[in-house]
Order: structure tokens, then sequence, then C-alpha cells
């Protein structure tokens, strides 16, 4: 008897699955995305499901978000929702995508977040005098500045853009004496979040792109302290 209950039972759940899976696909929408970026990555509910074009399924009583992405423009979040008192989701739905105004303020550069080694000829005093000249022509406030220790640090400069909030700054810290030898390091971060305060560490990452108007400051340090 108890057997019998069970099979029953597991009759009857399987049952009421299928009734509840084909009443859901019976009521189901499908909106056809597409983008004005034909690579641009399509994701619905965090899964890949195309490029450029994608085919949208929500089933009855449920709600689907799509995520759009493609370098160098704006995320794209749409919700499509099939519900009762929802707006019905259209037949298709065309994403016209805008350009990233921070990727587009900024170039990519393989010198950002690292240690470059700077060797110069100058005297100790004239090489400082330099260095501080050069880089308080690229940032106005200078946070930590010790001669004896060779060892400056600008505040951080921050940038906030639609998507995305950036902050930069420069770090300098003497290598050896003989050769004067000056570590040198451009601090490129973003949050992927605009207004982002500058001081919440925990939500900045290392960035692999620098902000055009810093771009030729480790050049100009180079150049000028041989």
């Amino acid at each position: 008897m108890t057997n019998l209950k069970l099979f029953t039972g597991i009759l009857l759940t399987g049952f009421l699955l299928i009734s509840f899976n084909f009443s859901a696909m019976a009521g189901k929408e499908k909106v056809q995305l597409s983008t004005s970026e034909t690579d641009a990555e399509i994701y619905i509910d965090g899964k890949l499901m195309g490029k450029g074009t994608a085919e949208v399924v929500i089933l009855s009583n449920s709600c689907v978000t799509v995520h759009i992405e493609k370098i160098g423009f704006l995320r794209e979040t749409i919700s499509f929702c099939n519900k009762k008192n929802a707006a019905k989701p259209p037949k298709s739905y065309y994403v016209t995508m805008k350009r990233d105004d921070a990727y587009d303020a900024s170039i990519q550069t393989d010198i950002a977040n690292i240690d470059i080694e700077l060797k110069t000829t100058m005297s100790e005093e004239d090489a400082w005098k330099l260095i501080s000249m050069i880089i308080t022509s690229y940032f106005d406030v200078i946070e930590v500045t010790d001669r004896e220790t060779g060892y400056l640090r600008t505040s951080w400069v921050v940038q906030s853009f639609q998507q995305n909030t950036i902050r930069t700054r420069m770090i300098v810290k003497l290598g050896n004496t003989d050769p004067l030898t000056y570590k040198i390091k451009l601090v490129s971060e973003e949050s992927r979040n605009p207004g982002t305060s500058v001081k919440s560490d925990e939500l900045y990452r290392e960035w692999d792109r620098v902000l055009r108007k810093y771009s030729n400051v480790i050049d100009e340090l180079t150049s000028r302290l041989k």
C-alpha cells in the first residue's frame, strides 16, 4: 500500500509539472530582438544567446532580463514581462547602442598600473624638481611629497561618466642612487558605475585604459629626465 501511494504521488507530481510547463509554454510570447551593432553580445537572464540578433522567449507569468554589451558602447538592459497586468511584449524590438563616453575619452595602454623604471643622468635635486614640475602640470594636488626618500604621490583625480567612474593618480618612488633611478606608476582604475565615491576603494579595479589627458605624462617624464 505504501509503495502504491508513493507511486501515485510521483505520477501526480509529474502530471502537475507537465501541466504547469505546458501552460507556461502555451502562453509564451516571443520578441525578435536586434541591435545597431551586429556583433553586440546579447545575454538573456545571464546566458549569451546571440550577437546582433536573438529571439527572446517569455513564458507565461514571467519576466526576462536582457543585457546587451559591446566594448566601446554603453551597456543596455531591457526587461520584458508576460504577465496579466504588464504591457504585452512587442513582436520585435530594436536597440540603438550609444558610444561609451569613458571609452572615447581614453586610450588603451600597457603602461597603466605598472612600475616603470626611469634612469637619469641629472643630479638628484634637478631630477626631483623636474619630476615635480611635470607631474603638477597634469595633477593639481600632490598628496605626499618627500624629496629625502624620493617618494611622491598625487591625490586621486576622479571623473564620472554615464556608466563609469575613473580615478587616476601618479606615484613616484626612488629606486637606486647610482645610477639615479626612479620608479613611476600611472594608476588608472574604474568602478563601472557612475558617481562612485573616490573613497570607495572596494568598488574600484584596475583599468587597462588611461584618460587621454594623462596619456603623455609617462613619455614626457621619460624624455625629459634622460
